[in-house]
């Protein structure tokens, strides 16, 4: 019995770095679902075909943080890891309390990723 590949939704709103995370989650054998907003993605339900979720925090309109609260909200249990290139404190702390399952400083290495996923995402 073969096991389907598990999709990532990723959620950036910057489109090269939504390209390379789609080149970098193929090579290693992930489906991904890419959106250039927040609102976007729930316009399209994505979450109800995501294993997991990848969101910038710092996007134009909705930020990765609302998302993850109305996510949570609506009763979405996904695993969710934060990237961002403006990495504070305050927004750590915030990522935290939202419930992620990791939080990585762009640009990040590639096994970051791929080790915060494998583990979220058995």
């Amino acid at each position: 019995m073969t096991t389907r590949p598990k999709t990532i939704a990723v959620v950036d709103d910057d489109a090269s770095m939504l390209k390379s995370i789609e080149r970098l989650l193929g090579a290693y054998g992930f489906t991904t679902k890419a959106f250039p907003s927040a609102e976007a993605f729930l316009d399209l339900n994505a979450a109800a075909d995501a294993d997991c979720l990848l969101i910038d925090i710092h996007l134009g309109g909705m930020s990765g943080i609302e998302l993850r609260h109305h996510l949570t909200a609506s009763g979405c249990k996904l695993p969710v890891i934060f990237m961002t290139a403006f990495d504070d404190e305050a927004t750590r702390t915030q990522a935290q309390n939202a419930g992620c399952v990791a939080f990585l400083h762009k640009p990040f290495v590639a096994n970051l990723l791929i080790g915060a996923i494998e583990k979220s995402v058995p």
